[in-house]
């Protein structure tokens, strides 16, 4: 049997595909019944979020596993498989180990490092679990999957960023101020009602929020989301449901709004957003436009009107060097610019020389730079352009849809703030865990080496066990053989010999057992277990027992109490 994890995610769909996908409580528990009814399957357990849907199950067969689980996915969710299929991703054995590691440490989230994946990760074997769809291999998998995630956060920086993808974008809207101080009081516009939505709405209760409005086209699922925030015990909040008619009336009362539906337009257009902050604030909404740098008039510089002296420049270097240009500031380069836009320089080359020669004197220059200054000259950045002061923002936006829900052109809205995928993906990407991330991955790819051996190592478990029973039958039989032939021999006597059998028949089964463990631990160490069902003629039934017994057992434990 080898494991096989066929999903989708916010790296391989859309947020539009992902909320059509979204599997409710009823449906993970069908799709795993349906799972381990199917032939190629005999464990599943589902991983379902708001960024992704994925099904594991221990499978006997590769292509068919595939085929199987990725048609399960496509009946649960309701999305059509040949509309599926383009966003489906499929991890086999240790790949598919790999990947659950590194989703619990955050590699594979959204926000790189967010914790809340572990929590999602011990709900969906303990959904498993209960529905005893996992059996050893889920089960060993999905807690190691936990102490590594943990292991993750406690040795390393990651969760410095280990925020999920809505307090992570309710931080980049506060700007810097405690997301709780800043959101105490204020009104909420939640527009969806889909697994995303759902957590932006509870993450802005636990945040402090007065009143949270949710929008939905389907009132009843905005009514079900409305309800469960008002009877959460851990918050305070008011929250009640319109339809999505009603998205323009409430944002001109809303402090902030959250969207993420599966719409494939946009839900707040720039007219509609800057329509509701007129009719909030009761003025016109002015547009920032882009800061243009106003020249001071060419100076005279040369008799040609030029501003650069190029008398200054060292004989054999070319006028478009750096030595040219150097020390100027920006508005005298483009004062050479214009100047050069009015044809003099243009003029004054048509004249030079062209060709080989004038090539050859080019590079001569160009090597002489290269020989004096270590380097070639560079192209100068540009100055920074100071941005024009904004008026504190009255309304705050946070677009978490993938295509976006919120028209782009809002950023230039004064008075507003938006914060959406692409802009969190910047301010993730500029934190300084680099040297954690890749601390993470040797983690990782350690702790999948260990597990790959330690399970190895348990493949071949059954069969040691199986070789020393019937070591010990041998023993046993050849002890009732000895009393027939010696009816007089006294329990001093026959235990004495018993036990001088059992230590030679141990000595002699005890170096190969434990060398043959280290081997089926190391890579390719498999055929270990059927060359000592071979060379020993053991039964496989015998074997197999060796391992429903385990499995039994195991069950027991955790039937018992939590590992």
């Amino acid at each position: 049997m080898s494991l096989l994890v066929v999903g989708l995610s916010h790296r391989s769909a859309p947020v539009s595909v992902l909320e059509r996908a979204a599997l409710n409580a009823d449906d993970q528990n069908k799709l795993l019944q349906d799972t381990v009814a199917a032939e190629p399957a005999t464990e599943a357990a589902v991983l379902a979020t708001c960024n992704r849907i994925e099904l594991y199950a221990d499978v006997d067969k590769f292509h068919a596993g595939v085929s199987e689980l990725s048609t399960l996915l496509a009946q649960h969710s309701g999305v059509g498989l040949d509309e599926l299929t383009p966003y489906l991703y499929v991890h086999y054995e240790d790949r598919a180990v790999h990947h659950l590691f590194s989703v619990a440490c955050g590699l594979d989230s959204m926000v790189v490092g967010e914790g809340q994946i572990l929590g999602q990760i011990k709900d969906a074997l303990a959904r498993a679990q209960e529905l005893h769809t996992a059996g050893k291999l889920l089960n060993d998998l999905f807690q190691q999957a936990l102490r590594v995630g943990k292991r993750a956060h406690s040795e390393t920086g990651i969760d410095r960023a280990g925020q999920s993808l809505v307090t992570f974008g309710l931080e980049q809207l506060a700007q810097g101020t405690d997301v709780a101080e800043w959101a105490a009081g204020r009104r909420a516009l939640v527009i969806g009602a889909g697994s995303m939505s759902s957590l932006a709405a509870a993450t802005l209760a636990r945040a402090g929020v007065a009143e949270i409005v949710v929008a939905n086209r389907t009132v009843e699922r905005a009514e079900r989301l409305a309800e469960i925030l008002t009877q959460a015990e851990d918050t305070d909040v008011t929250a009640r449901a319109v339809g999505m008619e009603a998205v323009r009336a409430e944002l001109t009362r809303a402090d902030v709004a959250v969207s993420c539906t599966g719409a494939t337009g946009l839900v707040l257009t720039a007219e509609a957003v800057t329509a509701a902050l007129e009719d909030r604030t009761g003025a016109p909404v002015a547009v920032a436009e882009t800061p243009q740098r106003t020249l001071p008039p060419l100076s005279a510089g040369t008799e040609d009107g030029c501003p650069l002296d190029l008398s200054a420049v060292q004989p054999g270097f070319s006028v478009a060097g750096e030595a040219a240009v150097a020390g100027m500031d920006a508005a005298t380069l483009e004062q050479h610019a214009a100047w050069v836009d009015k044809g003099t320089v243009v003029e004054r080359r048509e004249d030079t020389r062209s060709g080989p020669e004038a090539d050859a004197e080019l590079i001569a220059a160009l090597a002489a730079t290269a020989a004096t200054m270590g380097r070639l000259p560079e192209r100068r950045r540009p100055e920074p352009v100071a941005e024009i002061p904004r008026p504190r923002p009255s309304l705050f936006l946070l677009d978490l849809a993938m295509p976006r829900d919120i028209d782009a052109a809002v950023h230039r809205l004064s008075g507003v703030r938006l914060v959406d995928l692409e802009s969190l993906a910047e301010a993730s990407a500029d934190a300084p865990m680099a040297a954690d991330v890749d601390q993470v991955r040797r983690i990782v790819s350690d702790e999948v080496a260990a597990f790959g051996a330690a399970q190895r190592a348990a493949h071949i478990t059954p069969t040691v066990v199986a070789l020393r029973t019937m070591a010990a039958d041998v023993v046993a039989g050849e002890m009732t053989r000895l009393e027939g032939r010696l009816p007089g021999l006294d329990d001093k006597h026959r235990a004495e010999i018993t036990q001088t059998v059992k230590r030679v028949v141990d000595k002699l089964l005890h170096a190969p057992t434990v060398r043959v463990k280290q081997l089926a631990a190391e890579p390719g160490g498999a055929g270990y277990a059927d060359a000592l069902r071979t060379l020993f003629d053991l039964d496989p039934e015998a074997v197999a027992a060796v391992s429903r017994a385990e499995d039994s057992t195991e069950k027991n434990a955790k039937n018992r109490g939590p590992a």
